[in-house]
């Protein structure tokens, strides 16, 4: 645990919201016309997908705001 705060939570939080909201407006506006034709059957899958394909880099992004670097530290540091 660190003893002084590190101006990396809060920019990684403001970033995280802003990256979302990007994510989501760009989903919301190229995924539609490309997919409205579908049977609802398959858009769900679609919709899905891209609604947890923001997970993948989010690993490194919260290891990033916790210790400053983009890989998890080795549990020889660790300990």
């Amino acid at each position: 645990m660190r003893d002084q705060p590190t101006w990396r939570i809060p920019v990684g939080v403001l970033a995280l919201v802003a990256g979302l909201t990007l994510y989501g407006v760009a989903v919301a506006t190229w995924l539609p016309p490309l997919i409205a034709d579908w049977h609802a059957a398959f858009q769900a899958p679609v919709y899905l997908l891209f609604g947890v394909l923001w997970l993948l880099p989010l690993r490194r992004f919260l290891i990033w705001m916790e210790t400053g670097r983009w890989s998890p530290p080795d549990k020889a540091e660790k300990s």
